[in-house]
């Protein structure tokens, strides 16, 4: 394992020592094969969504070694098309559909990257595995801006978009075209289809499958940036109590008592992006119930039997998300604005154009 590169590390007084997110990033390391893949668990397996949020977590504690690998690993693996699979083992496929937000995320992963190193020769090195995944991800787009959210394996495509993982695409694709500009490549196809993309998320709510039950359906069009002001601000509230529970965190799903700090972190990014921190620092405490003496966490904590759910679980992916969202709170690294959009363009603002009618709209520019 590497030495840290940087002795300023994310600190949330109160809830979080820096030694105790550097431990965090040491248990996501500890899981991390010699190939650069990172597991959600002991002898799990990978998705390359999550191994993105776990470099990302990796970078933001100085631990660039590491990051870098995975990302070597993510250059390996990729498929002609610009796609990955959806599940990895240590050495085979878990599942091999192709989903295109986690295709995506790769480039939210090596803008933040850049971001933490400046590294503009590595930038120029991975921008070809960018440029193929959202090439992949783009000819899924429908006419009126919706991602289909997969590919089955035999290839035949999916006839729906998912919300949450269109608004993650929408930022994903706001890195690309960050990436672009620096490098001196814009794409304007790239701009006009986030511009679309992000347009349906905050105004065509119909055009996306029912998946209201799901804490990600609610948070991630503020998380993303999509959705925000006063539209933002009242989404929180008006659903706000049905996914909250008072001191514990954010539930997975509406229909039950299940915790998962996982979400929990991920809606403390959110309350920041939306300028809520106390808040946000009230929120993150809860996730103190899943913390674990090594530094990792428990995926998710059911109520009032508090038991762990799955059973002593305790994810990559979860650690992640507090390191990011500790960032995010501390302004630590030049990364922690991502998710506040600092280190973003101006998305193309489509609002104004017309639109068709799609089922849930509310475009006041029709």
């Amino acid at each position: 394992m590497s030495t840290p590169l940087t002795d300023c590390l994310p600190e949330v007084p109160g809830i979080l020592t820096a030694d105790e997110v550097l431990a965090t990033a040491h248990s996501i390391a500890e899981l991390q094969q010699p190939n650069g893949m990172i597991l959600w668990l002991p002898g799990g397996h990978c998705d390359p969504w999550n191994h993105v949020e776990a470099a990302m977590a990796l970078g933001i504690c100085g631990l660039t070694e590491e990051m870098e690998r995975a990302h070597d690993w993510l250059e390996a693996t990729q498929l002609r098309d610009g796609s990955w699979f959806n599940y990895y083992l240590a050495t085979s496929v878990k599942d091999p559909r192709l989903d295109t937000n986690v295709v995506a995320y790769v480039a939210a992963g090596v803008w933040h990257a850049y971001l933490l190193t400046g590294d503009r020769a590595t930038l120029e090195r991975r921008f070809p595995m960018v440029e193929r995944a959202v090439d992949f991800v783009l000819r899924h787009q429908e006419a009126d801006g919706p991602i289909t959210w997969s590919r089955d394996q035999a290839g035949r495509r999916e006839g729906y978009a998912l919300l949450t993982g269109s608004s993650s695409i929408y930022h994903s694709l706001r890195c690309a075209n960050a990436i672009a500009e620096t490098l001196e490549r814009p794409n304007p196809q790239w701009e006009l289809s986030a511009g679309r993309l992000g347009h349906a998320v905050a105004h065509h709510a119909g055009s996306f499958a029912p998946k209201y039950e799901f804490a990600m359906d609610w948070y991630y069009p503020m998380l993303s940036g999509a959705l925000e002001g006063a539209r933002a601000h009242a989404r929180l509230e008006e659903m706000w109590d049905t996914f909250v529970i008072p001191g514990k965190g954010v539930r997975c799903v509406s229909t039950g008592d299940w915790v998962t700090a996982a979400e929990t972190a991920e809606c403390v990014m959110t309350l920041d992006a939306l300028g809520l921190r106390d808040r946000a620092l009230e929120l993150l405490s809860c996730t103190a119930a899943h913390r674990r003496p090594d530094g990792s966490y428990f995926t998710g904590i059911a109520y009032p039997e508090l038991v762990t759910y799955p059973d002593n679980e305790a994810t990559t992916y979860t650690a992640a998300a507090i390191v990011m969202a500790a960032d995010a709170l501390s302004n630590t690294t030049a990364a922690a604005g991502l998710f506040r959009g600092e280190t973003l363009g101006e998305a193309l603002d489509l609002a104004g154009v017309a639109c068709d009618g799609a089922a849930g709209d509310d475009c006041t520019g029709r």
